[in-house]
C-alpha cells in the first residue's frame, strides 16, 4: 500500500504544539482594516487552537507533520 500524502493546503496553514494540539492563524486580517477596531486586529495576529470537533478531521490531512 503506498504512503498516504501530507495536504499541502493544511500544512502551510496549521502547525503541532508541542502538546500535541493543532494551532491556526485568524481569519478577517488581510483587508477592509480601516474599519476594525486596533484591539480587534491586534488579537486576530495571536494563533488560536483548533477546536476539538475540527482537530480528528485536521489531524488526518497532517498525516507526517510534527
Amino acid at each position: 500500500m503506498p504512503k498516504m500524502k501530507t495536504h499541502r493546503g493544511a500544512a502551510k496553514r496549521f502547525k503541532k504544539t508541542g502538546s500535541g494540539k493543532l494551532s491556526r492563524g485568524h481569519a478577517y486580517t488581510s483587508h477592509i482594516l480601516e474599519s476594525k477596531s486596533p484591539k480587534r486586529k491586534r488579537n486576530l495576529r495571536k494563533s488560536g487552537i483548533v477546536s476539538n470537533g475540527d482537530q480528528k478531521r485536521i489531524a488526518q490531512m497532517l498525516t507526517y507533520v510534527k
